[in-house]
C-alpha cells in the first residue's frame, strides 16, 4: 500500500488560505501602486533560468544555494530563480538598443533558495523588484528608495517603525584603503563586513588578519562595521569617522542631501557596516530594517553600474532594491498593521448577497439576476442552501460582509424584492426591473 499523500506543504513553503492569500495581495498592492506612482513599468520573466546565469558571476559554490536540475534527457543545466536582478540584467542586455531610456522596471515574482528555513526566511518567497537603469547621480537613489518609503507608508509603518540605512562602497573602499586593504582583497574585505553580525568577533579578526590587515587595522575595521551617523553629517564628519579624505566621502553626501530635499531624511541613517554581499554593487548600498534591529533586512539595494555590460550589452548605471515578502508580512503583524486570523476585512466585499426564500419563482430568478448584476460590475454572491429560513440565509450574507441583501420571496408575486442596507439596517422594496439600476446607484 503507497504511502498516504502528505498534508503539509513542502519545509520553507506556504500554503495561503483565503485570508493568508488576501494579505499577500493587500501587500503586493501597495507595492505596485507605489511602483505605478513613481513611474515604473511592471515586468516579468522566467520562473527558472539557465544555470550558467548565476554560476558566471558567483561561482559554482552557488549550485549548493539555489534548486537546481537537468532536464530528463536534455543537456542544459536549470535553477530556479533566487534573485530577480540577473534576469532583469539578461532581458536588458538583450534589447537595449531598443528599449526607451531611462529604463524604470518593477516586478513582484516568485523566488527560491535552496537553504535552511528559519524566521522571515523561506525556500519559496515573493520579492518586490524596483529597478532604475540609465541615469547617473543621486536623483536615481531617491527615485528608488521613495518608491519603498512610499509603499512602507501605505502599509501602515513610519519612520519610527522602520530605517533605511545607507552606505556607499566607494566610501567604504577608500577606508579600507587607508587601512591597508589591498585593491585585489577589497572583496574579502566587503564580505567580512557584511558577516560581521553573523560571527563570534574572535572569527571576525581571524579573518580580518587572513586578508592583510595588521592588528590595528583589524580593531579599526571592526570599528568601522560599527558606525553609524546621522543623514546630516558632512564630508568632513563622515571622513573622520572613517578615515578617509572628505573628497572620498563626497558622492554620500550629495546624495543625502538630496534625500533630505525629497522628505526622506527623517527615514534614514548612514551605517557603514552596510555593503550588501553580492559583488555586483558598485556604488551607494542600503538596507531597510526594523527599527529595533530585531528582524532580518525587508529590504536592500544600491547601485550596480557593470552589470548590464558583464551580461554583453552596454555600460550602463544601474541602481534598484529587492523587498521580500515574509519580513515586511512579520513586521506588519507585529505592529498591528494585519487584521488577526479570524478577520476578515482584507477580503473581497460582496456588494450583493442574493437570498431565495424557495419558491420556485425564487430558485428560478435567483440566477438571471445574479448573472445581469454580475455584467454590470457588481460582486455578487448567493446561497446555494434551500430553506425558508430567510434569517438563517441572512447570516451568510453578514458573515462574508456583503454591503446589501436581496430577498426574493413572495413579493416576487408583485414584481418586488427585498432590498436589505445590511450596514444602515434598512429594508424596503424594489421592482424586479430596477435592483440593478438601484444598487448600482448606491456608492460603494
Amino acid at each position: 500500500m503507497s504511502a498516504p499523500a502528505p498534508r503539509q506543504p513542502p519545509k520553507g513553503t506556504r500554503d495561503f488560505y483565503p485570508p493568508e492569500m488576501a494579505v499577500r495581495r493587500h501587500i503586493e498592492k501597495a507595492w505596485r501602486e507605489s511602483s505605478i506612482d513613481h513611474g515604473f513599468d511592471e515586468i516579468d520573466g522566467p520562473t527558472f533560468e539557465h544555470l550558467a546565469l548565476y554560476t558566471v558571476k558567483s561561482g559554482d559554490g552557488i549550485i549548493n544555494e539555489l534548486f537546481s536540475f537537468r532536464r530528463a534527457g536534455g543537456e542544459d543545466d536549470y535553477a530556479l530563480r533566487p534573485e530577480f536582478t540577473p534576469t532583469l540584467a539578461r532581458m536588458v542586455a538583450a534589447r537595449a538598443s531598443s528599449l526607451p531610456q531611462p529604463i524604470k522596471w518593477f516586478a513582484i515574482p516568485t523566488h527560491f533558495r535552496a537553504e535552511r528555513p528559519q524566521r522571515g526566511r523561506l525556500r519559496e518567497f515573493i520579492q518586490w523588484n524596483v529597478d532604475l537603469i540609465g541615469v547617473e547621480g543621486p536623483q536615481a537613489e531617491v527615485d528608488v528608495l521613495s518608491t519603498a518609503v512610499v509603499a512602507m507608508e501605505r502599509l501602515g509603518l513610519s519612520h519610527s517603525d522602520v530605517r533605511v540605512k545607507l552606505s556607499h562602497r566607494g566610501v567604504v573602499a577608500a577606508a579600507l584603503h587607508a587601512l591597508g586593504a589591498q585593491t585585489e582583497r577589497l572583496a574579502d574585505a566587503f564580505a567580512l563586513l557584511d558577516r560581521r553580525d553573523k560571527m563570534e568577533p574572535s572569527e571576525f579578526d581571524a579573518r580580518a588578519l587572513a586578508i592583510g590587515l595588521g592588528a590595528s587595522a583589524t580593531t579599526r575595521l571592526a570599528m568601522i562595521a560599527r558606525t553609524q551617523l546621522s543623514i546630516e553629517s558632512s564630508a568632513d564628519t563622515i571622513a573622520g569617522a572613517l578615515g578617509c579624505s572628505p573628497t572620498d566621502a563626497q558622492p554620500l553626501v550629495e546624495l543625502n542631501q538630496r534625500l533630505i530635499s525629497a522628505g526622506l531624511g527623517h527615514w534614514c541613517d548612514l551605517d557603514f557596516g552596510i555593503v550588501r554581499g553580492l559583488a555586483y554593487y558598485t556604488g551607494s548600498v542600503f538596507e531597510v530594517h526594523e527599527a529595533s534591529g530585531a528582524e532580518r533586512a525587508i529590504a536592500g539595494g544600491g547601485r550596480y553600474d557593470k552589470l548590464i555590460e558583464s551580461f554583453g550589452g552596454p555600460s550602463m548605471p544601474a541602481v534598484g532594491f529587492g523587498m521580500g515578502d515574509v519580513v515586511i508580512g512579520l513586521l506588519l503583524r507585529d505592529r498591528g498593521k494585519l487584521p488577526s486570523d479570524d478577520d476578515l476585512t482584507l477580503l473581497p466585499r460582496p456588494d450583493v448577497f442574493l437570498v431565495s426564500a424557495g419558491s420556485p419563482e425564487a430558485e428560478q430568478l435567483l440566477p438571471q439576476l445574479a448573472a445581469s448584476m454580475r455584467r454590470a460590475g457588481l460582486h455578487v454572491r448567493h446561497t446555494y442552501k434551500t430553506t425558508r429560513n430567510v434569517g438563517k440565509l441572512l447570516s451568510e450574507a453578514v458573515k462574508c460582509r456583503a454591503r446589501h441583501a436581496l430577498i426574493l420571496g413572495g413579493e416576487l408575486e408583485q414584481g418586488m424584492i427585498a432590498w436589505k442596507d445590511l450596514g444602515a439596517g434598512t429594508q424596503s422594496l424594489i421592482p424586479v426591473g430596477e435592483v440593478v439600476a438601484r444598487i448600482l446607484a448606491v456608492p460603494r
